[in-house]
């Protein structure tokens, strides 16, 4: 990162932006088993109403952002954690990473669960990393056309 980093809530006007990072992200790290682009505008407006986007701006140009929804209880769920190709490896994810979680404990969570592809394999040992532990699995969606078989890996971690 060479310019410095601010992370902020996103605001719906950033949709078209988090659509394009995230598509551009995951296109490079799901290719090899995803036909088509991870997600559509419409489907990350309708996120909006359900959780929140934390988003990176880097010079005022949208370089990473990550999705946390608050669950039942004192659960809060994190996903769509997605950085720039150009950034990756640079730390950035770990930031985002960092904010999505402390931005959870101050909403009144105790614990963080995320679900990741078990063919993703690098993916188990940075959340390790982080804290996280395997705490099962779930099928992948059955309307998500792979081209090798796929399931979830869920982890979890206390906040």
């Amino acid at each position: 990162m060479n310019e410095p980093v601010h992370i902020r809530i996103a605001e719906a006007s950033d949709a078209r932006q988090i659509m394009a990072v995230i598509n551009s992200a995951f296109k490079v790290a799901e290719e090899f088993f995803c036909f088509e682009d991870r997600i559509t505008l419409e489907e990350v407006e309708r996120l909006f109403t359900t959780g929140t986007f934390l988003v990176a701006e880097s010079d005022r140009v949208l370089v990473g952002c990550v999705y946390v929804e608050l669950k039942d209880g004192d659960r809060s769920y994190l996903g769509l954690l997605s950085v720039d190709p150009s950034q990756q490896q640079s730390g950035l994810g770990s930031l985002l990473m960092m904010a999505a979680e402390k931005h959870c404990r101050e909403m009144g969570c105790r614990f963080m669960d995320i679900w990741i592809v078990n063919i993703r394999t690098e993916l188990t040992p940075f959340y390790q990393r982080r804290g996280y532990v395997e705490t099962g699995t779930l099928p992948f969606p059955p309307e998500v056309q792979t081209k090798q078989p796929c399931h979830f890996i869920t982890m979890a971690k206390p906040l």
